[in-house]
C-alpha cells in the first residue's frame, strides 16, 4: 500500500503547514487587537503621535496577515482574524476622525469590506466617548461636527442590506449605531439648551448689574 504511505504523508505534511499558519495567525490576531486597543486609548488621552507609531506597527501586522495567511483562505476568513482586522478599521477610523484627518478606506488599510465596515460601525462608540469628553469641556461646536459624522456613518451603514453571511454580523453593528447616535444626540441637545440657558442668564446679570451701577 504505497499509495495509501504516500497519501497518508501528503495528508500529514498538508495538515502541519495549515496547523503553522493558525498558530501564526492567532498570534498576529492577538498582537493586532493589543495595538488597537491601545491606539484607542492614546486617541482618547490626546497622545497622537503615540497613536500614529502604534497604528504603523499595526499596518505592519496587517501586511503579514495578507502575506503569511492569506494563502490559506479558511484561515484568514475565520472569526478571529476578521475580529483582528475589524480593531484594526475601528482604532485606524477613530484616530482619523478626532484627529481631522481623512478617513481612510479598505483598500488603504489593506482589508476586506466586511471587517471595514465593521469597524466603521465600532468607531461610532469611540465617537461617541469624544463627544462626552467634548460636553464636559463645554466644546459643542465640535462635538456637533462629530455627531454629524456619526449620522452620515450610520446613512451609509443601514443601506448595506446583504445577510450576515457576507457582512459578518453587521446588522447588528448597524443597530449599535443608531443607538448611540440617538443617545448621543440627546445627550448633545441637553448640552446645547443648557449653555443657551447659561448665556442667556449671565447676559441677564450683566444688564442688571450694568443697570444697578449705573443708579
Amino acid at each position: 500500500m504505497d499509495e495509501l504511505n504516500e497519501i497518508a504523508q501528503q495528508t500529514l505534511e498538508v495538515l502541519e503547514a495549515r496547523h503553522q499558519t493558525r498558530e501564526k495567525a492567532l498570534g498576529l490576531s492577538r498582537r493586532l487587537i493589543r495595538h488597537s486597543a491601545n491606539t484607542i486609548r492614546a486617541v482618547h488621552r490626546g497622545e497622537f503621535g503615540k497613536a500614529q507609531e502604534m497604528l504603523d506597527e499595526g499596518r505592519a501586522l496587517v501586511e503579514q496577515f495578507n502575506t503569511d495567511v492569506a494563502e490559506e483562505p479558511r484561515i484568514y476568513e475565520a472569526g478571529y482574524v476578521h475580529a483582528a482586522l475589524k480593531e484594526f478599521a475601528e482604532a485606524s477610523i477613530t484616530y482619523a476622525l478626532i484627529t481631522g484627518q481623512p478617513l481612510p478606506g479598505p483598500d488603504e488599510l489593506k482589508m476586506d469590506y466586511p471587517a471595514y465596515l465593521n469597524g466603521l460601525g465600532e468607531a461610532m462608540g469611540e465617537l461617541r466617548r469624544a463627544i462626552l469628553d467634548l460636553i464636559r469641556h463645554g466644546e459643542l461646536d465640535r462635538g456637533e461636527q462629530l455627531l454629524k459624522t456619526m449620522e452620515e456613518v450610520y446613512g451609509v451603514l443601514v443601506t448595506v442590506d446583504y445577510p450576515d453571511a457576507l457582512t459578518r454580523g453587521l446588522r447588528r453593528t448597524t443597530d449599535m449605531v443608531r443607538g448611540v447616535t440617538e443617545r448621543t444626540r440627546g445627550d448633545l441637545t441637553v448640552a446645547v439648551r443648557q449653555q443657551s440657558l447659561e448665556n442667556t442668564l449671565r447676559e441677564f446679570e450683566d444688564k442688571f448689574l450694568d443697570r444697578f451701577s449705573q443708579d
